[in-house]
C-alpha cells in the first residue's frame, strides 16, 4: 500500500545510510525544520544543479533553522563521487547528507516512488519531490 502524507501529519521517521554516516530523520533535525528532497539519479545536470544550489544557501539555511537533507536511489559510494562533482561544476561544497536509498525504504515511507520510470533492472526509480518538515515533525 502506497503511503499518502497529508499537511499536517507526523513526518514519518527512519534510519538510513547517508553521506554522513546512518541518520535517523528526527534525530537529526532535532528542533530544527528540515527539506527533504529526492532525485531520480546520482549526476543528472538538473539534479547537479538543484543540490548545488541547496549547499550555496547553507548559510541561509542556518539562519533559519533548517537542515536540508536529499535522497536517491543510487549508492552513498555513488554519492560521494557525486558530491565532489556537484562542488567543482557548481562551485560550491555540499555539507548536508545525502540518503543512499538503494533498497527504497525512504522513498517508499514517503511516496517518492514513480512507476513508470524504471531502472535497467525494472525498478522505480524516484520522482523529484520535496518535503518541508517542522520543527515539531
Amino acid at each position: 500500500k502506497k503511503m499518502v502524507i497529508h499537511l499536517g501529519d507526523t513526518a514519518p521517521d527512519f534510519t538510513a545510510n547517508t553521506t554522513a554516516g546512518e541518520l535517523t530523520l528526527h534525530k537529526y533535525l532535532g528542533d530544527s525544520w528540515g527539506i527533504l528532497s529526492s532525485h531520480p539519479a546520482d549526476y543528472t545536470p538538473v539534479c547537479t544543479t538543484e543540490l548545488g544550489t541547496v549547499a550555496k544557501l547553507g548559510k541561509e539555511w542556518e539562519k533559519r533553522n533548517v537542515k536540508p537533507i536529499a535522497l536517491s536511489v543510487d549508492s552513498v559510494k555513488s554519492h560521494n563521487g557525486w558530491i565532489k562533482d556537484i562542488n567543482e561544476t557548481q562551485k560550491t561544497c555540499v555539507k548536508y547528507p545525502i540518503i543512499g536509498d538503494e533498497d527504497r525504504k525512504v522513498s517508499t515511507l514517503y511516496g517518492m516512488l514513480d512507476k513508470t520510470n524504471l531502472d535497467k533492472k525494472g525498478t522505480p526509480l524516484t520522482v523529484r519531490s520535496v518535503y518541508v518538515i517542522d520543527h515539531n515533525k
